[in-house]
């Protein structure tokens, strides 16, 4: 009895057939077992790599080599031009945590995160529901949602700022209707600057919240509300039992889109209220902090640090958003490793 060789081995019998012994009997000849060596795949692997090749060059072109450089340079007094050379060790990252503007500017970004959500998330959900209905000119109001979100936020902060000014088209809107009393001033007031920022950004990016779960819904079988309809279940009750539950991935897409946007948010406070009064209007945010400190300060290596604190916040945050909240839409897509 041979030994066996392996998964990768053949079995031939010989070519001469059945062989005869001595006394007439036959005897089947004795198997012969050759082993198949298989080397690397080095096709596989070049296509691979041929495949994969310019996305990770790119990848680390634009993205991990600056975010290295902007660590580098945050330790460094650098004034933007020529080699850094005064070398401050970790002084930036901590001067950052100890300034109390960071801290405003940190608890303006974490007030837009969660009122994003809280305001955002079930009015497009109300409005996507309403949508989703046969209705006449319901395509017409479906652009007109999605048109604010596709407008450039240039557009969209000088407008705003315009008809927002103490005197402006908003205030005589106001005066004209019999609600002068309730002019205030929106772009500087403390109280109402915060609210004001809510305002802009839920009238423009809730068209894209819209559009997402419009999508979602359209994915959902009409056959599951036929069969609920059968059971007598009303239209509430198919929406919470049936439509909320199958639009879950698609609304954690979207608050994870959310929660990133409104980490990084900075065009439309910088525009609407320029380099330095979001600070003192309550409407700062960590990008506007970082451009203020940085850049315009002339002080580039303080402003590369910001950079680095903010994009470490925000991969933090990513990270246990998708370990603990989309961990289970992609559990199902990872197949490779499972046990047949």
């Amino acid at each position: 009895m041979s030994d066996s060789l392996g998964e990768n081995t053949l079995t031939t019998t010989s070519p001469e057939g059945p062989s005869r012994t001595g006394d007439g009997a036959t005897t089947a000849s004795s198997p012969v077992r050759r082993t198949r060596r298989r080397g690397p795949d080095w096709v596989k692997r070049g296509e691979i790599a041929l495949l994969t090749g310019p996305a990770v060059i790119i990848f680390v072109t634009f993205v991990i080599f600056p975010v290295v450089m902007a660590a580098y340079y945050g330790f460094f007094r650098w004034k933007g031009f020529g080699p850094p050379t005064d070398f401050v060790g970790l002084d930036n990252y901590l001067a950052i945590f100890r300034d109390t503007t960071f801290h405003d500017a940190l608890m303006h970004n974490g007030f837009i995160l969660v009122m994003s959500l809280v305001l955002q998330g079930p009015a497009a959900i109300a409005i996507a529901l309403l949508l989703n209905q046969r209705m006449r000119g319901r395509s017409l109001v479906r652009v007109l949602i999605f048109v604010p979100y596709v407008v450039s936020e240039v557009i969209v902060g000088t407008g705003w700022s315009l008809m927002l000014r103490s005197g402006g088209a908003f205030d005589a809107i106001l005066e004209r209707i019999g609600l002068g009393g309730l002019s205030v001033d929106w772009l500087a007031d403390p109280d109402f600057a915060i609210w004001t920022l809510m305002m802009i950004i839920t009238w423009k990016y809730i068209g894209f919240a819209v559009i997402l779960i419009l999508a979602g819904l359209q994915s959902i079988p009409s056959e599951l509300f036929e069969a609920a309809a059968i059971d007598g279940a009303s239209y509430w009750q198919m929406q919470r039992r049936i439509t909320l539950p199958l639009l879950g991935p698609t609304i954690r897409i979207w608050a994870f889109l959310s929660i990133i946007g409104s980490l990084q948010l900075f065009d439309l406070v910088y525009i609407i209220w320029g380099q330095y009064v979001s600070a003192t209007a309550g409407t700062s945010t960590m990008a506007t902090y970082m451009v203020l400190n940085g850049r315009l300060a002339g002080n580039y290596g303080f402003g590369n640090a910001v950079a680095v604190v903010l994009f470490l916040i925000s991969l933090v945050i990513a990270l246990i958003y998708q370990r603990y909240v989309l961990r289970r839409d992609t559990e199902g897509a990872i197949t490779e490793g499972k046990k047949r």
